[in-house]
């Protein structure tokens, strides 16, 4: 009962009025606690429906209920001892007023689910301070699930945002047709050498078809740049045998190299003599395919240095390698050079734990297992010594078809770096001259002949080794020989020691992929093949500048096909027609 002037106690004694009442204050208690014991015995009162005195200061006013949280009111004494009792109209009271009508008290406030955890003062963790579990609900109702009433604008949760971004990417499952109708595409397309077409296969087999992953095609970049032959070459090979094995790699590796290889066996049997003197307008296609050529290295050089050379160190080590590719063309330098990037990049991130985790990044087959590896790197190196032997004993200074056969499979076996530096030793191999520097009789090509059949080697599609078709066409038309044996010749020669040893290494390619040693080392020689692309990026414009008939109407068609290609992604087939077709009207305008 609450008479007027007086509080009550929860003991149910009277309290004096005044400067009495705070002397015989209970130890611990403050005026706010007076309140709340009054409070709660207004309460009590009511519900028992009990008549009661009203004191004239304080009135029983209509109780606020935030719309936010609901609260508990504990009295003082059991807050104190740590409990909080059963109350059934936890929700009907927030607060109460003074005489004045102020909100006086939220003291003693705690949510019902957590009994006891919350004294004055203390904040209960998270967003919902206070909030009783049955006002969250509510707030949880009306408001879609979040504070502020705007669940749909809430961010997920942060374990659902990972698990979303390590959800595993989903690659192209290939048939043999599949292989079949993209690798015919690129045998028409693949202009500019093979740094062009490491770009080519990145933008089809990665980004658009997704048939694997950039880390996997990397890794067979790597791969092909630590072999010796055609790196191109062998990536296309690669990419069909991961996909469908032995037999889908022959395919994508075949129809990325016969329309280049038919055409330059054609050229080497029936025009040879014809490209050695030109007509004109011959020459205005041949310098517009050019500048097109360069423009497509370009196009791959940017896209790769962007996602292989992307820290400072790999930046370093691919602009070394390019200054170094540029001034030196040794056959040596370039195995040096992916050493040597190995080996920086183990330094710099020896810290670094780059185990191989995840998915296995489009990679359904190797092709030959452990065992047939083995035996394709034996059989490579066993020919390497019969050829070499026979052709130094029993046939030694011959001009015969074994003759031709080890001088391009021996070129073939020990090359790397590509068309750069197999150009000279073939031009060694094949022009025999006297010490003076006339050409001998017995020359198996004219040096005319030579120069000729590369600059329309350059003007095809596929790899710049197809040039091997056409010397071994005029070799054997010189020699009495069908054209067609010279051609098999030479060109199974110079190509079938990096394919081989590619299909060889490929199933131990699984095995030494996961080392830490080698994945560490791994954008070491990534920076250094692109490092090389880069350089021939500079070197083939010189190159093209020089031979073209109107070197400065081939640079501006070059930037054409480059913004072409690279930024209004137009088809390469028709970038690659229109430079001819301008090659053409910059021959006829007699232009610069």
């Amino acid at each position: 009962m609450l008479r007027r002037g007086h509080a009550v106690w929860p003991s149910g004694g009277p309290v004096a009025e005044g400067d009495e009442q705070d002397e015989r204050r209970a130890p611990g208690h403050s005026k706010s606690d007076d309140l709340e014991a009054a409070t709660d015995t207004v309460r009590a009162d009511a519900n028992l429906n009990a008549p009661t005195a009203t004191p004239a200061g304080l009135e029983a006013a209509p109780l606020p209920q935030p719309a936010s949280a609901r609260f508990e009111h504990v009295n003082s004494a059991q807050r104190d001892q740590g409990r909080v009792p059963s109350q059934t109209n936890s929700d009907d009271l927030a607060g109460a007023r003074d005489a004045t009508g102020n909100v006086t008290a939220d003291v003693g406030l705690v949510s019902s689910s957590r009994p006891g955890s919350a004294r004055d003062g203390d904040v209960p963790p998270g967003g919902d301070q206070g909030r009783s579990s049955s006002s969250r609900r509510r707030a949880d109702k009306e408001g879609g699930g979040g504070e502020g009433g705007d669940g749909g604008d809430e961010e997920p949760p942060e374990g659902a945002k990972k698990v979303e971004d390590e959800e595993p990417e989903v690659y192209a499952k290939v048939s043999y047709l599949d292989i079949l109708k993209s690798f015919s595409l690129m045998g028409y397309i693949g202009f500019g050498g093979p740094a062009a077409h490491i770009g080519l296969f990145q933008r089809y087999f990665v980004e658009r078809y997704k048939w694997m992953s950039i880390q996997v095609f990397t890794e067979l970049f790597s791969l092909g740049q630590c072999l010796p032959g055609p790196t191109s070459t062998q990536v296309s090979f690669a990419i069909g045998t991961v996909k469908k094995g032995v037999l889908g790699g022959l395919l994508s590796g075949a129809l990325f190299q016969y329309p280049g290889a038919f055409v330059m066996t054609l050229v080497g049997a029936g025009a040879a003599n014809f490209l050695t003197n030109p007509p004109g307008w011959l020459d205005g296609i041949v310098a517009g395919l050019s500048a097109v050529g360069v423009a497509l290295v370009a196009s791959a050089a940017k896209g790769l240095l962007l996602k292989l050379c992307n820290t400072h160190v790999t930046a370093i080590v691919g602009t070394l390698a390019a200054a170094a590719a540029i001034y030196w063309v040794l056959p040596w330098l370039y195995p040096l050079l992916i050493v040597l990037g190995f080996i920086v990049t183990n330094i710099t991130d020896r810290k670094l734990d780059k185990r191989l985790t995840g998915e296995d990044g489009g990679v359904e087959s190797l092709g030959f297992g452990l065992l047939g590896g083995g035996i394709l790197v034996i059989v490579w190196l066993a020919v390497l010594a019969a050829v070499l032997v026979l052709a130094r004993t029993v046939y030694e200074d011959g001009n015969g078809p074994l003759n031709w056969f080890e001088a391009f499979y021996r070129t073939g076996s020990i090359i790397y770096g590509g068309g750069q530096v197999v150009l000279p030793m073939l031009l060694t191999d094949v022009v025999k001259t006297y010490p003076n520097g006339t050409e001998r009789e017995d020359t198996w090509v004219t040096e005319r002949q030579f120069y000729a059949g590369l600059g329309a080697v350059q003007a095809m599609p596929g790899p710049l080794f197809n040039f091997s078709a056409y010397l071994g066409c005029i070799m054997a038309i010189k020699f009495d020989y069908p054209f067609i044996l010279g051609a098999v010749l030479a060109w199974f020669g110079l190509f079938s020691p990096g394919v081989m040893l590619m299909f060889g290494v490929l199933p131990y390619w699984k095995k030494f992929r996961t080392w830490q040693v080698y994945r560490r080392g791994l954008s070491g020689m990534n920076a250094v093949g692109v490092g090389l692309i880069l350089a021939s990026v500079f070197t083939m414009t010189l190159d093209v500048y020089k031979i073209s008939p109107f070197p400065t109407a081939s640079l501006c068609i070059g930037l054409f096909a480059f913004t072409a290609v690279d930024e209004l992604k137009i088809f390469e087939p028709f970038v690659v027609l229109g430079g001819a077709v301008l090659g053409v009207i910059a021959w006829a305008a007699d232009l610069d």
